[in-house]
């Protein structure tokens, strides 16, 4: 079975970097992506700009490979958006690592074991894994592996408006009026569709402060345009993080805007609301309705960035160990709880914490964390290089794994992620201890999706 290969499903930055991991090994990786491009989702967002600069974007397998073919890293200290970190990152890594190795337009649909469903015991562990692919021009294969990293990730996931997690009543037959995503105002299509209107902003986290960010200059230039944030908690508090106090200082400096358009009087708070429903009037305007009753009248627009969670309908024949809460692996859910951890400390953890029951199946990247909002790259990164490591027989560097990563500068409120992530509306409380396994540290990171 060992000369199979690793099958690693998403072509973003990790799990372009597992597959970069699993060729320095002699391991043979195969990287499917869905979309048409190296980097696909990242290119969704690619007018919003991340929180890490350049120097902690890039894998050091990944540099290391690119570098051999004559590539110019960007510079270290420099701030890249999603359009850059695709285009001069992503891309040519997936180039470097060639078209026999990442195939693009390859959905993988399902993952069981060779002639066993997730109930049969007999040989399980003796047999590969089964990977089915969907290709854009309809085809289907059946591949087999020896093991599976899924680097697949959560934005294809947002979590609804809905104060309880489900849609509120009438979300989705308003879907006209609701978007998910930060809107591109660069777009003068979505610009128009912003300017001059009410729009609603829900959530908490750093998604929902670049949109007040973003709008609120949108409204300095379009009169009428007016701006309402809603959030499920009680106060503001320290939702706009720790100012320059915070280790990463983009992401200080994007609440500090985003504060400074409140103080403006750019923008009307209102805490404490938990939408239960979406009324739709004739007017092409909705309502917003609490669970308590209270209502938002008169709203054109709403921009929902409550975060993502993982999509897991088509692992349903592999044997999870997920955490009832954050649907994280069993072992990692304790370090990265945004309950108790709010500090942007992020505890050291490889392969052992990112293991199943299914022996040689992987969640990495931001789908490892679930609903947990906390990710940054460079966790990622250390992530499959543990498992990459571990796939190749090295099992002391597997599990001889640290990352320092920044804190916030702040307890409470929102964790800490690169991009357009998750949000944690409920978090509160600093960050708890934790037994450290063997380690070996990997260097402090002044700044770092």
């Amino acid at each position: 079975m060992n000369e199979l290969p690793v099958v690693v499903i998403g072509a973003g930055p990790i799990g372009l970097a597992a597959a970069t991991e699993l060729r320095e090994r002699g391991l043979t990786p195969l990287v499917f992506e869905r979309g048409d491009t190296a980097g696909a989702a990242v290119a969704e967002w690619n007018h919003v700009r991340l929180f890490s600069r350049w120097g902690e974007l890039i894998a050091p397998a990944a540099r290391r490979l690119l570098e051999s073919s004559g590539w110019i890293a960007p510079q270290a200290d420099s701030y890249p958006t999603g359009r850059e970190w695709a285009a001069d990152y992503l891309v040519p890594l997936a180039k470097a690592l060639g078209e026999d190795v990442v195939r693009l337009g390859a959905e993988v649909t399902g993952i069981s074991r060779r002639g066993r469903d997730r109930v049969v015991d007999a040989g399980r562990e003796s047999e590969p894994f089964t990977v089915r692919v969907r290709y854009a021009d309809g085809s289907e294969e059946r591949l087999l592996a020896r093991a599976v990293i899924d680097a697949s990730g959560t934005w294809g996931g947002p979590n609804p408006l809905g104060g309880d997690g489900l849609p509120a009543l009438g979300e989705i037959a308003a879907a006209q009026a609701i978007s998910y995503r930060v809107p591109d105002l660069d777009d003068e299509r979505i610009r128009a569709r912003y300017a001059g209107v009410h729009t609603v902003i829900a959530g908490s986290g750093h998604s929902a402060l670049t949109a007040i960010v973003a709008l609120a200059g949108l409204a300095e230039q379009a009169p009428g345009t007016r701006i309402t944030w809603v959030l499920r908690r009680g106060e503001v508090g320290n939702t706009f993080g720790g100012g320059d106090a915070d280790q990463l200082p983009a992401r200080g400096a994007l609440g500090l805007r985003a504060k400074a358009a409140l103080d403006r009087g750019m923008l009307r708070v209102v805490t404490g609301f938990r939408t239960a429903a979406v009324e739709s009037g004739d007017s092409g305007r909705v309502a917003l309705v609490s669970e308590a009753g209270a209502r938002i009248e008169g709203v054109d627009q709403v921009v929902t960035l409550t975060g993502f969670r993982p999509q897991l309908t088509w692992l349903s024949e592999i044997r999870l160990g997920l955490d009832p809460v954050l649907q994280a692996p069993v072992r990692l859910a304790p370090l990265i709880d945004p309950n108790v951890h709010s500090c942007g400390t992020v505890y050291p953890h490889g392969v052992t914490e990112l293991s199943h029951p299914e022996p040689g199946f992987y969640l990495t990247g931001m789908k490892s964390y679930g609903r947990a909002p906390t990710f940054l790259a460079l966790t990622g990164y250390e992530q499959v290089r543990s498992i990459a490591a571990e796939l190749a027989g090295d099992h002391e560097s597997a599990t001889r794994v640290e990352l320092t990563l920044p804190e916030t500068g702040v307890c409470g409120g929102a964790g800490v992620f690169d991009a357009p992530g998750a949000t944690a509306d409920e978090a509160s409380g600093c960050c708890g201890g934790s037994a450290a396994p063997q380690l070996i540290t990997l260097g402090s990171v002044s700044s770092a999706n």
